[in-house]
């Protein structure tokens, strides 16, 4: 079925051209007498971001002008082009003039137009595209469609996403691609050895679960992503403020992440034996939650003093981390809204990354940079481990009272050993303000970045 965004034929498509302030002057000079006159007296100058609806001589539309950064911006984006999507009026359009990536600016354009429908109806709009061509408009559909299946997660409250929706999720993107599934939900978390899984999410109504997915040849190189799938965060006994607890539905981003990381990969049929591990729970307080001062013995063996019940997020990837280890995957990812310490440090908009591997970071360096994916990479400062100290257990769940984001990374690093390559992502989900390709609301953060690594390694 065809992107909604997309259009199959150019014959009737309105030209959209692309300047610069520098360029403008030249290519406005190239266009009819009228449309010149009428871009002036709009006061249009090709200013990024900024665009001229073009009229015929019937007052009918006859193209777009589009303002893109000039050579002078040290940063440009590659996304800019997708704001028109929300700007254009109902019609077919086509890139008359080539942007610098048009691959990502398709792929913007499908991004941009997303909306999160499920609870308000909203006014059917169709602005279509016609792909530019050289580009797959079947893979840049596949990942739109990937993005905006875990934007509608994680915008979903928890009323209609407990633990089992986010089972139910990860069973639809499996069942979609013959991938092989189970849960381990409740008690058996205890009989099968994810005591932290069960500790935090025994307390709410609905059991806590170990989410565990496998799909590919056993031969192929064994990828293993993790995500924190906590489907509402209280803090637990610890209880966070109610202002922060507004934006709690989306401490499941991590799960979402993950999830349209694996429905890319496995869209792509790429040369990996993949598997999808999503402890999902969500932090209540009841008469059996787990509480500050606790000992929980991890699969590790580890044994973890709380300190803490707001940091419930760590304590269920641990479970889930040392069970990906245990196979010697070739890659460990693990996605988390990890830490309030990552946004105090990089903000909303730029991911950090922890890795002790500099060219496994170099690569994502490079991939991220060519997904317009942006992720920063954090230091794993080993000296901050005494921080983690407890007297009575063999690690704390928290830190002292900064580098918060290191600590908590340090945390995980130590229930991963074995794996040849691990790389800890720690993201927001979410865009407080609207941006071309990325709309206000839920996001998902690095699962571009992490899908042109792995296509650049292991696609055809």
């Amino acid at each position: 079925m065809p992107h909604p965004l997309l259009a199959s034929s150019s014959e009737t498509a309105l030209p959209i051209w692309f300047v610069t302030e520098e360029t403008w002057p030249q290519a406005g000079g190239a266009l009819p007498q009228q449309a010149q006159a009428f871009a002036k007296a709009q006061g249009f100058t090709g200013k990024a971001g900024t665009h001229c609806l073009v009229p015929d001589g019937n007052g009918n539309l006859a193209g777009v002008l589009f303002g893109l950064d000039g050579a002078k911006t040290k940063r440009p984006d590659p996304f800019l082009p997708g704001k028109l999507v929300t700007l254009l009026p109902d019609g077919v359009y086509r890139f008359a003039s080539a942007p610098p990536s048009p691959a990502l600016a398709t792929l913007a354009w499908l991004l941009g137009g997303y909306s999160f429908n499920r609870y308000r109806a909203r006014p059917a709009k169709s602005v279509r595209l016609v792909p530019p061509e050289g580009v797959d408009a079947q893979e840049l559909a596949r990942i739109a469609e990937a993005v905006a299946a875990s934007r509608d997660l994680i915008s979903t409250p928890t009323s209609d996403l407990g633990p089992d929706g986010i089972e139910a999720a990860a069973r639809k993107i499996a069942e979609k691609h013959g991938a092989s599934f189970k849960s381990i939900v409740g008690d058996d978390l205890l009989k099968q050895n994810f005591p932290m899984i069960h500790a935090v999410g025994r307390a709410s109504a609905i059991a806590p679960r170990l989410i565990d997915f496998t799909w590919g040849k056993a031969g192929h190189p064994l990828v293993t992503l993790v995500g924190k799938g906590v489907a509402f965060d209280t803090g637990g006994l610890d209880i966070k403020p109610a202002a922060s607890m507004l934006m709690m539905k989306k401490d499941m981003g991590g799960a979402a992440a993950t999830l349209a990381l694996a429905d890319m990969i496995m869209g792509a049929g790429l040369a990996v034996r993949l598997r999808v591990l999503i402890p999902a729970v969500e932090n209540s307080i009841s008469a059996n939650a787990f509480r500050p001062g606790d000992i929980l013995k991890s699969r590790k063996g580890t044994t973890v003093e709380i300190g803490n019940t707001d940091a419930e997020g760590r304590l269920i990837l641990a479970d889930a981390l040392a069970l990906a280890d245990e196979e010697q995957p070739d890659v460990i990812v693990d996605f988390a809204t990890l830490t309030g310490a990552a946004r105090v440090a990089l903000g909303p908009e730029l991911p950090a990354f922890f890795t002790e591997d500099d060219a496994f970071a170099g690569e994502i360096g490079k991939a991220a940079e060519n997904a317009n994916d942006p992720v920063w990479r954090m230091p794993l400062w080993s000296s901050y481990l005494a921080q983690l100290d407890s007297k009575i257990a063999d690690l704390n769940n928290t830190g002292g009272p900064m580098g918060g984001s290191i600590t908590a990374a340090l945390f995980l690093r130590h229930f991963v050993s074995a794996a040849k390559a691990y790389v800890h992502f720690d993201i927001f989900a979410w865009n407080n303000a609207a941006k071309p390709g990325r709309p206000e609301g839920a996001e998902v953060q690095a699962a571009r970045a992490m899908y042109q690594l792995f296509k650049d390694r292991y696609g055809s």
